[in-house]
């Protein structure tokens, strides 16, 4: 079977993010490129940098953006290092940049333990030359910090227990699969219901192993320094601690007039269709010297 990924909130994007006098737009999290598709075809004249620390998703969306051929450059990079790429490309200023911090359909069936049901290595890395897998941390972090990221990053307020029994499951043997660690939270909290009883604590997982949120503040950062004046910057967040970054990020920069009072959101027909999409969230903000809201 063929594995699809349904980029979320594309509509919204399309209607509020991206403007017909746009030239040069960043694509910052390329991924599978259902949006840049979508943006290329709605505006025939601009020019899309897409960026992604995934080389897989570089070579699926250089294939699937093939029909614009002329009018891509695909570069693999962290966002974090937005100047940096752009620089390299001869680029100074952009129209348009989008960050979409949801992790697709086929990382997440990729063999790189982002699945519960993962039976492979336990990595978690986005990009494979991160230092740390995500291995590392189930095995080798102390009881304070497994319990801290666990708490801060996954909001999960079994932090403690759940800490100590990856602890005491470790001293047995290692921790080598993804399957194993959700085994290991199941027993701790004894329920199940639509979300994963492991849910929080793999986020917490990921966003250590990729430094998600250091990456996300660094990236913001770059990104209002590259926008032309009246460009736009827009975030789909999929977490409340992420989409907290991006509300405070966006609200305290004197360089920014946030567009949306609040966050779009998909419809009950995009959740219908994508049920993937469900907590999603878009916030835009416009560089000064912009024209209002939204």
């Amino acid at each position: 079977m063929q594995l699809t990924h349904t980029s979320v909130l594309l509509e919204a994007v399309l209607n509020n993010l991206i403007r017909i006098e746009d030239r040069v737009f960043v694509d910052a999290t390329l991924g599978g490129g259902g949006h840049a598709y979508g943006i290329l075809d709605q505006c025939r004249e601009l020019v899309l940098i897409g960026i992604d620390a995934d080389e897989d998703a570089l070579q699926r969306a250089e294939q699937r953006l093939s029909p614009f051929r002329e009018r891509i450059r695909l570069r693999k990079g962290n966002f974090r290092d937005l100047k940096k790429i752009l620089t390299a490309e001869g680029i100074g200023a952009v129209d348009g940049i989008l960050f979409d911090l949801g992790i697709s359909m086929f990382q997440m069936m990729g063999g790189r333990g982002f699945s519960f049901n993962d039976e492979d290595s336990l990595d978690m890395r986005i990009d494979p030359d991160t230092p740390i897998t995500a291995f590392d941390v189930v095995n080798h972090y102390s009881y304070v910090n497994l319990k801290r990221i666990i708490e801060e990053y996954g909001e999960e307020w079994e932090a403690p227990r759940i800490a100590r029994a990856l602890i005491e499951a470790r001293k047995k043997r290692p921790l080598e699969s993804a399957k194993e660690v959700a085994a290991v939270i199941e027993k701790v909290k004894r329920r199940r219901g639509k979300i994963h009883p492991a849910t929080q604590t793999f986020q917490a997982l990921r966003i250590e192993v990729n430094q998600e949120l250091e990456n996300l503040k660094m990236g913001l950062s770059e990104a209002t320094d590259v926008l032309s004046p009246g460009g736009r910057v827009g975030v789909i967040t999929f977490h409340s601690i992420e989409d907290r970054v991006v509300k405070n990020v966006l609200r305290t920069s004197s360089e920014l007039r946030v567009l949306t009072k609040k966050a779009l959101k998909p419809d009950r027909a995009e959740t219908r269709q994508n049920p993937r999409a469900r907590s999603a969230k878009l916030r835009i903000a416009e560089k000064l010297g912009g024209r209002g809201m939204i």
